[in-house]
């Protein structure tokens, strides 16, 4: 089964909470024909469906208080697992794949790596600090949700970077990063990003 993703055209798309790359996905989707698979949305779907390897992933993440990177660290094996099915699901019919949120550490690059494949590019969708923080605060009053307050958009965004630099390091050693300046407009943006993917076809 393994073998239908092992030529797979894989990108993986690393950015900030609020820098706007789930709209740059949705793009490049719309264009491409890639299937956008998001390694939070996979965990909750997984979680809400009730299956065996839901029930597990639950469990981790409600053990006691752990931090949400050891938490994550606990799942690491198992959203690689489900990111595999799922491309292995869609190998027949999608263009390639857009990793997003993915990897959150070297280790789970070298992870995916061995039990998937390597990545063609890495898509570095870069917003000022200060941007990310307006741009969630202002989603935060229409959203709902708890975690769109300044000081926990703060401490997101402090754990993003730390985990974050030593991936786009890694990989820029290897001459794949492409980073786009999601500062500008959303069309802009994927104008810089539409370049670096007709860079691969």
């Amino acid at each position: 089964m393994a073998d239908k993703i092992k030529d797979a055209k894989i990108i993986f798309v690393v950015g900030g909470p609020g820098s706007g790359k789930g709209t740059q996905c949705e793009k490049i989707v719309a264009k491409y024909g890639y299937t956008h698979l998001s390694s939070g949305d996979l965990l909750r779907a997984e979680v809400s469906s009730g299956s065996e390897r839901g029930k597990t992933l639950q469990a981790i993440m409600q053990k006691g208080r752990a931090r949400p990177a050891e938490r994550l660290a606990a799942c690491r094996d198992t959203v690689l697992d489900m990111i595999k099915d799922a491309m292995i699901a869609k190998a027949g019919v999608s263009k390639g794949f857009l990793i997003d949120g993915y990897p959150r550490e070297v280790k789970q690059g070298e992870e995916f790596e061995k039990k998937i494949g390597k990545p063609c590019l890495l898509l570095y969708v870069d917003a000022k600090g200060e941007t990310m923080v307006k741009r969630l605060m202002k989603r935060g009053e229409t959203s709902g949700r708890a975690d769109d307050n300044e000081e926990t958009i703060k401490k997101r965004l402090d754990l993003y970077y730390k985990a974050t630099e030593p991936v786009i390091a890694f990989y820029e050693g290897r001459g794949i990063v492409r980073k786009v300046d999601s500062e500008l407009p959303v069309d802009d943006v994927f104008a810089q990003v539409a370049k670096a993917i007709d860079a691969l076809h």
